[in-house]
């Protein structure tokens, strides 16, 4: 519980209102169509006030190798085109699901198995959800 009270307890950092045609949003997406990342889709939660980011960004790979590949060369482009580090990361050790924190953007990057098993975008079923599948 105490992970909980973590996540709303940060303050979200945003200087400038982040859209999906913003630079830093549109970086991510290319970086996981770049390695092939499958079912990519954004949930829009900014209107839904227990949301800890504002956006999810949701996609699948089909082995840990891949998992790994993309979420490395997502990290690695946003930093080399928008000067930003993730807050944290976690799931490098197992690279089943892979997430990575920029406060107002939250990558997840995940087995397709996990991915039906944890069910994020039915969770947040109150958000816009948009598609990237090329």
């Amino acid at each position: 519980m105490a992970t909980l009270s973590v996540l709303n307890s940060r303050e979200k950092i945003t200087t400038v209102r982040l859209t999906r045609n913003s630079k830093f949003f549109k970086t991510i997406i290319k970086a996981i169509q770049d390695k092939k990342g499958e079912h990519i889709l954004s949930l829009d939660l900014r209107k839904i006030p227990e949301a800890v980011a504002d956006f999810f960004i949701i996609c699948q790979a089909t082995s840990s190798t891949q998992v790994k590949a993309i979420s490395d060369f997502v990290e690695e482009q946003v930093r080399e085109n928008c000067g930003e580090k993730p807050y944290r990361h976690e799931g490098y050790k197992t690279s089943h699901w892979v997430l990575i924190d920029y406060i107002s953007v939250v990558v997840h990057v995940m087995h397709p198995d996990t991915r039906k098993f944890y069910k994020l975008e039915d969770m947040w079923s109150d958000a816009q959800v948009t598609g990237y599948d090329l």
